[in-house]
């Protein structure tokens, strides 16, 4: 049975393996090419952060971690937004990705305000 936390490390993962796909469909154009590789960054950064977190040493660094990947998951869903407001990529084909970019936002504001929650009660 698998906990929680690897349930979620497989999803960032999968996440960043979708975006890898989807960059490597991108466009040639430079604006296409650009744009990809900021949410190639982005997306990779959100599963290589949280299996970081994973390994904190304290709760402060746990929160600090956690704050990074929000902040990574929410630039890879300005990303994606990006290439549908450009016309790069059509809505209907990052439909899926930006549900999930969504709800990894979600998961990790309030993984974030809970872990605040609680360290600030030790």
């Amino acid at each position: 049975m698998t906990t929680p936390q690897e349930e979620l490390r497989q999803r960032t993962k999968q996440f960043a393996y979708r975006v890898i796909r989807l960059f490597r469909s991108l466009p040639r154009k430079p604006e296409a090419q650009v744009i990809g590789k900021q949410l190639l960054r982005s997306a990779t950064s959100i599963a290589a952060n949280y299996r970081a977190a994973g390994r904190a040493r304290s709760p402060a660094e746990f929160v600090s971690k956690i704050g990074v990947v929000l902040e990574e998951a929410d630039e890879s869903q300005f990303w994606l937004e990006c290439l549908v407001d450009n016309g790069i990529v059509k809505a209907s084909l990052l439909a899926d990705l930006l549900k999930e970019s969504e709800e990894l936002v979600r998961i990790f504001s309030a993984s974030q305000q809970t872990a605040k929650t609680t360290s600030s009660k030790n």
